[in-house]
């Protein structure tokens, strides 16, 4: 069987990573996607998905993801079954994330490109362009 399922959009708030009884850590947010088509008033419909992430998955969004970041997720869609307070039986769906993905790109300070660099996003060097191949220093250890 199939289980599939890949969507965009942007954080509704700033996802919290919290840690279960056993320490495994999980993050819970909701992205807003808009519908490809317009109303007839003109407005698009937004639906708002509710994402669960597990382990390194649910450390990299919290660390780097924050409210109104547009995010591509790719998962499997979970449906779960479940009694509130008063008795009655609930039903919930929800992504489970295998991987979430930046769907924009973040602007600099200095609106330049930036590099990753030890554990870090920084500005790229002055007089840099994207389209310069890149250059790397030779290392004896790397296999390559």
């Amino acid at each position: 069987m199939l289980n599939n399922i890949i969507i965009m959009g942007r954080l509704t708030k700033d996802p919290e990573l919290r840690n279960t009884g056993s320490g495994t850590p999980v993050v819970s947010f909701s992205v807003a996607c808009e519908r490809d088509y317009k109303a007839q008033d003109g407005s698009r419909e937004v639906d708002f998905i509710d994402v669960v992430a597990w382990r390194n998955t649910a450390e990299f969004v919290s660390k780097y993801f924050t409210k109104g970041r547009m995010a591509v997720v790719s998962g499997r869609l979970q449906i779960r079954n479940w009694t509130d307070n008063e008795g009655n039986k609930r039903r919930s769906a929800e992504v489970v994330a295998d991987n979430v993905y930046f769907g924009d790109s973040k602007q600099t300070d200095q609106a330049q490109p930036a590099t990753y660099q030890t554990g870090s996003f920084q500005p790229a060097p002055s007089g840099f362009s994207p389209a310069q191949p890149a250059t790397y220093d030779s290392d004896p250890e790397l296999p390559f």
